[in-house]
């Protein structure tokens, strides 16, 4: 590994000089991602983590049953909590790509309170505000959510009325 850190303080592998395990994890975050950004180029270190972390996060982003916007208010939001600013500029422009509208996003960034008109994004910014800030979920919320994300988690679509019972 190069002694210079050439991505903040990591030094990333010349493919060439990787492994042929590094290479295996490089080219399957390629073929899943497109490209190598933010956290994949450290994650392809080891290739063990890629073997995880790379299809967990192409679930994340295509397989999960939140909206792009939704997901963009709990990444904007835990982002900002560990003040990681990489992340946080990058998904402080998807936010805004996803449509979420700039004052809201700011707030999101900033720690500030903020609502949304939709029933699901506020759901979404409540409960990424309690878990980011180490508060406790309250029974509404929690009920509420938990109801919500089994539903969501099994993709159920509205009007399903599955097996009779």
């Amino acid at each position: 590994m190069p002694d210079t850190p050439t991505f903040g303080r990591y030094a990333e592998i010349p493919y060439d000089q990787m492994t042929p395990e590094q290479q295996e994890g490089y080219r399957s975050l390629i073929e899943t991602r497109g490209r190598l950004p933010g956290p994949n180029k450290i994650y392809v270190h080891n290739p063990k983590l890629v073997k995880v972390m790379g299809p967990l996060g192409a679930y994340f982003r295509t397989g999960y049953s939140l909206s792009e916007r939704e997901r963009e208010i709990a990444v904007i939001i835990v982002n900002s909590k560990w003040h990681s600013a990489y992340p946080t500029n990058a998904h402080e422009r998807a936010g805004k790509a996803a449509g979420l509208p700039t004052d809201k996003v700011e707030a999101l960034l900033s720690g500030l309170p903020t609502s949304f008109d939709d029933k699901r994004e506020q759901v979404v910014y409540e409960m990424a505000t309690c878990l980011a800030n180490s508060r406790w979920v309250s029974k509404g919320l929690f009920d509420y959510t938990s109801v919500s994300m089994t539903l969501a988690f099994y993709d159920v679509p509205a009007g399903a009325e599955g097996m009779a019972r």
